[in-house]
């Protein structure tokens, strides 16, 4: 069953008086247990796009929508987790995943026990009660999945998450999204600079041109090597191409 759509996005903005487009008519979908990887070179618009995907901005002219249903900001089916974890310093790690689903989750105590469900998943019972500043940088990157998770979201949106991540962390992380999508039925969008991340994650790539971002290549991971090629072609052999995406990625 597809879960999210978007339909022809535009998207722009103003910089001192004058226009700069950054998405041009994109379309996509991502069904139920799948996980879609956007690729495109730095400045593109890949974060813009997951902004209005998020229903965080609104397009300019285009539509998302999950359900069949407008997108708005703040529903729990969606859930999105940036590069940076931002959590909140005050608050101990079961505190900042508690935090998520504050205003989705009514009961307490169903809360608290989906704290420590998730808190288990992503392997961080043995430090709960530590604070943000105790934290290594990929264990407050695991708080923030954890935070997302809690809510139980349709789909989950991600904006490379694991690009300032160790190899073994980078490992551990893929592999929970991916049971996320197979088991539990998540739609997830995951944007990456990483082509060997996305092999490894996605079992469908886009890939978006410079901005103005439009859809240059769209295809299923069914031949990884085939596809590897396509998507380095679609991304040109300039500065657009990802540093890493062949070797010493990590994956």
């Amino acid at each position: 069953m597809t879960r999210l759509v978007a339909e022809s996005l535009v998207k722009g903005y103003v910089n001192r008086r004058r226009a700069v487009p950054v998405l041009e008519r994109v379309s996509l979908a991502v069904d139920e247990g799948e996980v879609l990887g956007v690729l495109g070179p730095s400045g593109c618009g890949k974060s813009t796009l997951l902004r209005v995907l998020a229903g965080l901005e609104p397009p300019d002219a285009g539509r998302v929508t999950l359900g069949g249903a407008p997108v708005r900001a703040g529903q729990p089916e969606l859930a999105l987790v940036t590069q940076q974890p931002h959590l909140l310093p005050w608050r101990t790690v079961r505190g900042n995943v508690e935090f998520g689903g504050l205003f989705t989750v009514r009961d307490r105590r169903e809360l608290a026990r989906r704290t420590a469900k998730v808190l288990a998943q992503v392997g961080l019972e043995e430090v709960a009660d530590w604070r943000p500043a105790s934290l290594s940088g990929g264990m407050a990157q695991r708080v923030a999945l954890a935070r997302a998770l809690v809510r139980r979201p349709q789909v989950l949106l991600m904006d490379e998450p694991f690009s300032a991540l160790d190899v073994t962390t980078r490992r551990a992380l893929g592999a929970e999204v991916r049971r996320l999508a197979r088991e539990d039925g998540v739609a997830v969008v995951l944007v990456t600079h990483d082509v060997e991340e996305a092999l490894l994650l996605a079992d469908r790539v886009v890939v978006l041109s410079p901005r103005p971002a439009r859809v240059v290549l769209e295809r299923c991971n069914d031949e990884p090597a085939s596809l590897r090629e396509a998507i380095l072609a679609a991304l040109g052999s300039g500065s657009s191409a990802p540093v890493g995406a062949v070797a010493g990625s990590g994956w």
